[in-house]
């Protein structure tokens, strides 16, 4: 490809350029078969003011890669990728600003042994996954709570109200408890609820809370409400009626640095008889107070 020496460059048309810049700047030559290549595979090294000027400039390149018999197709794929990409960070930016900021209390769920669930349905697994995060959305939305993260077996909702979170926990066991679930499956979630005044950036909530919520959840065995006494003492005189709590003592759970009172919250037609909750064993001596 012969180089555009200044002044063969100035001889050029505007419409010989994919992009001109809001200073009037010229850039990525398309004027013959050799730039247009060289265009192609130049583009996403180049600055643009806004997605309209890249739109305009990827226009322009294609029409030439068209005009010269190129076909792009790694370009093209790219490009899908890069719109997807973006498009994706768009929506989670959006979904981000409506999230509730200040003190919030956070609910967790998690499928208890989901990969022994997995080798027992193969295939068929996926479908009940699909059951299992219609139901958790389903009672997140119902009790005013928002979804931030769903992956694999795991849901992370975030509530203004720490009343709402627990009513959403209770209908979750609720509604799995009552579900005849397709070959013989037994179906517990651990969920796990605290209440705190979490950071939220860009990318959605981040600090402390946000770990001990996790914890929290970790800690629950399947089919079982663990709330932090935060979340507790957040609701506590104003849970519906028929539920109440049970003091499952003080326990260190893994990363925080000071030991933690768990409760389980306990609703007629639930279990109530679960294993001591899953945390380090140095927490033994702690379950009373000790």
């Amino acid at each position: 490809m012969a180089l555009l020496d200044a002044k063969a460059r100035a001889q050029l048309p505007d419409s010989a350029f994919a992009h001109i810049d809001s200073r009037g700047r010229r850039r990525l030559p398309i004027n013959d078969e050799a730039h247009v290549r060289n265009a192609l595979s130049r583009f996403n090294q180049t600055t643009f003011e806004n997605e309209a000027a890249r739109d305009r400039a990827r226009t322009r390149l294609l029409k030439a890669a068209r005009k010269y018999g190129i076909v792009p197709v790694g370009f093209i794929t790219g490009q899908l990728v890069n719109v997807r990409a973006r498009a994706e960070v768009e929506a989670r930016a959006s979904d981000v600003r409506s999230l509730p900021r200040g003190i919030v209390t956070f609910l967790l769920a998690d499928i208890e042994d989901s990969t022994g669930l997995l080798r027992q349905l193969g295939p068929r697994y996926a479908s009940l996954l699909a059951d299992v995060r219609r139901i958790l959305r389903g009672a997140v939305r119902e009790a005013d709570g928002q979804p931030v993260d769903i992956r694999a077996d795991e849901l992370f909702a975030v509530f203004k109200q720490a009343p709402s979170a627990l009513d959403a926990a209770v209908a979750i066991q609720r509604a799995l408890l009552s579900r005849a679930w397709r070959n013989g499956a037994k179906v517990r979630v651990r969920l796990g609820l605290h209440t705190g005044r979490p950071s939220l950036t860009d990318t959605g909530y981040v600090g402390l809370a946000v770990h001990m919520a996790a914890r929290v959840c970790s800690a629950a065995n399947g089919g079982q409400i663990v709330m932090s006494h935060f979340a507790r003492d957040a609701v506590l005189g104003r849970q519906p009626p028929g539920i109440s709590f049970r003091d499952l003592g003080q326990h260190r759970l893994r990363g925080l640095p000071e030991p933690v009172r768990l409760y389980q919250a306990e609703a007629d037609g639930l279990p109530a008889d679960f294993p001591p909750p899953r945390v380090e064993e140095a927490s033994a001596g702690l379950r009373n107070g000790g």
